[in-house]
């Protein structure tokens, strides 16, 4: 594939708009008795030495609660649990200091979580969380959230209880952790499946577009599979500021969890195109993300998003470099490897799968990845996909409908031609791109982000209503 300026329209006036997205309860899943997730705004709650305010944007609710700057201030909810056990206590807070205001956790009196950080967010609208893991006793809960500096506490939007309950038929709990079998992704049960889904668009600029209302649709009203966050490296991405993106990703793939999909973290290097140029780098980022959320059976990590002006080995030895350092804090996660020629199987660099099966990766448990922009890469691609889906695994982690550059006519028959050929053979995808971008790939009307409105057909453009369709019909995951 050719070099995709899809950034190039995304105004970097939208960086203020980096915000953690807040976590939130699913909506739109059938639910256990008891919900697992519930939400607890701070301006409702108990509040001692603080006041409820809304003089700084972005906050959820009515408000949110400005500390006092003493010692001792605190906010206590009431959280009412069905049974007692864990749960995860997560807080969406803003501090626009550079100082640490650290908070002490008590339930029922008595401090679960001592000393919890909550540090600089980079100005007061800009909110962030924190997690604190807590046991909650059956029935109601005093939690609470206790400065424990002169500083005070930040301010404090809301809590998220988690108790860990599931909701029954959602793609991540059916199919729990996946594994590759052979040439296909397999579920617990040693099932062939094919996962479906949406990518952002870059998480520096469309981040608006990631937030409750949009997943809970992508989750309930198109049935998502997956969430593919897409981190760029550069173009304004990861290496501008590293704590603030990686801390995006781990609250994205909280997001994703809680409604039961699938979370696909996409490295999204673009230029410079050659994945070794950012080994460092992502050494850094994969050990992290890897480490924290190794627990979870949600998580898939793709290492390389579309290698460029780069040979087919040495992304290769870029693989057999990154792939360890995953394993040795996920040993079980499915790690995946952008092919050659941005992701086309070697085709846009004149090359062919060949180069692949020639020399394939030494590691399990992985799989390649292939891009397709329907419009544009067309008899020559598709043929190459054929003829390497018999022989390696594959998942599409991005294609469109329209021309390379994301923009431009839908194909919408060459686009089914592709789309039948994947469900026949249980190869996943994930559709760029999930926000509302100028382009005719982003699914949403221009402006639509602004707003909470993202369900059903009238917020999409013509792109969007496709493979919403496309989506929505049933998933076939087998259990036996």
């Amino acid at each position: 594939m050719a070099p995709r300026p899809r950034w190039l329209g995304g105004p970097v006036l939208v960086a203020a708009l980096l915000a953690l997205p807040a976590a939130l309860p699913v909506s739109g899943w059938a639910q256990p008795e008891a919900l697992a997730v519930t939400e607890h705004q701070a301006e409702t709650a108990t509040i001692s030495n603080g006041l409820a305010e809304a003089n700084h944007a972005g906050y959820t609710g009515s408000g949110f609660v400005n500390y006092d700057n003493e010692t001792g201030a605190y906010v206590e909810f009431t959280v009412t649990a069905a049974t007692a056990g864990p749960a995860t206590l997560t807080f969406r807070y803003a501090n626009g200091t550079t100082a640490d205001r650290p908070m002490d956790i008590a339930v029922n009196g008595a401090v679960a979580a001592g000393g919890v950080a909550f540090a600089g967010t980079g100005a007061w609208s800009t909110w962030g969380t924190r997690a604190a893991t807590v046991t909650l006793a059956a029935g109601a809960n005093r939690v609470r959230a206790t400065a424990t500096t002169a500083h005070g506490g930040p301010n404090l939007d809301k809590v998220t209880v988690d108790t860990g309950a599931v909701a029954v038929g959602r793609p991540a709990d059916v199919n729990g952790q996946l594994r590759v079998c052979g040439v296909k992704l397999c579920n617990q049960y040693g099932k062939p499946v094919q996962l479906r889904g949406m990518s952002t668009h870059g998480i520096q600029w469309y981040s608006q577009c990631v937030k409750t209302a949009s997943l809970d649709a992508l989750a309930s009203d198109w049935g998502a599979d997956v969430l593919r966050i897409s981190m760029y490296v550069q173009e304004g991405g990861y290496e501008t500021d590293p704590r603030r993106f990686t801390d995006m990703v781990h609250g994205y793939i909280e997001e994703a969890t809680r409604r039961g999909m699938y979370a696909l973290v996409d490295w999204h290097q673009l230029t410079p195109g050659d994945p070794n140029a950012n080994i460092s780098l992502a050494r850094t980022f994969f050990t992290e993300v890897a480490s924290r959320h190794r627990a979870k059976t949600n998580i898939i990590y793709d290492i390389a998003n579309e290698p460029n002006g780069v040979s087919w080995a040495g992304i290769k030895s870029y693989a057999e470099q990154m792939i360890p350092v995953i394993r040795a804090q996920d040993p079980d996660g499915v790690v995946f490897v952008g092919t050659h020629g941005w992701g086309s199987l070697g085709i846009s660099d004149g090359r062919t799968e060949q180069d692949i099966l020639d020399n394939p990766i030494n590691a399990t448990n992985f799989m390649y990845t292939f891009h397709f922009y329907a419009a544009s890469h067309q008899d020559e691609y598709f043929n190459a996909l054929q003829r390497a889906a018999s022989r390696i695994p594959i998942f599409v982690t991005e294609f469109g409908t329209q021309t390379y550059t994301g923009d431009g006519a839908n194909d919408f028959a060459y686009s089914q031609k592709y789309l039948d050929f994947l469900a026949a053979n249980k190869i996943g995808w994930t559709n760029w791109n999930f926000s509302d971008d100028f382009r005719s790939g982003a699914v949403f009307k221009q402006g639509t982000c602004a707003g909470n409105t993202f369900t059903g057909t009238g917020p999409l453009k013509p792109a969007g209503i496709w493979v919403r369709d496309r989506m929505r019909t049933p998933d076939n995951f087998p259990t036996s």
